[in-house]
């Protein structure tokens, strides 16, 4: 196999990116609300709210990881927030995931002075799940993660 090379991610590659996370969320069952244009704001604007890693084999892009800083009173200190991970199916198990998530944290180390890595699993993918166990990961199980968006994430923002 071809070495595998791991770089930040640049402007020029919003439309690799976005098709990673189509077929990301083609696999998870996930909708697909982001496009390159969304891409290149949130991520290669002046004030990013996260950065992406790149995983390449003979200039063929074969996963990527996004990371977001985050912090944590908890943990007493910033962290990042994984919130896309994806390696090719072909590629699984050749230890790309565990290489973009080393990057990832010495991205959030270098970025944050991170203190921690933090993510999240479908419970619907539990091979997902055990490779994160083996990697040290560990769930909270006093914690939920929870979201608003939509329709009530509108009505929270809006003051009463």
């Amino acid at each position: 196999m071809t070495e595998v090379t791991i770089r930040r991610a640049v402007a020029d590659d919003a439309e690799r990116l976005d098709t990673a996370l189509q077929a990301l969320g083609h696999g998870l069952g996930d909708p697909h609300n982001v496009s390159p244009e969304i891409i290149l704001r949130d991520a290669f604007s002046d004030r990013p709210v996260f950065h992406a890693l790149i995983a390449e084999q003979d200039a063929r892009l074969v996963g990527i990881a996004l990371v977001s800083p985050m912090f944590s009173t908890a943990t007493g200190g910033s962290g990042g927030y994984v919130s896309d991970l994806w390696v090719d199916g072909s590629l699984r198990g050749h230890g790309i995931g565990r290489r973009l998530l080393a990057e990832a944290c010495a991205l959030a180390i270098a970025e944050w002075n991170a203190v921690f890595l933090r993510l999240s699993v479908y419970h619907a993918t539990p091979e997902a799940r055990a490779f994160y166990d083996r990697l040290g990961f560990t769930a909270h199980e006093t914690q939920s993660t929870l979201s608003v968006f939509g329709p009530e994430f509108d009505r929270l923002r809006t003051p009463q």
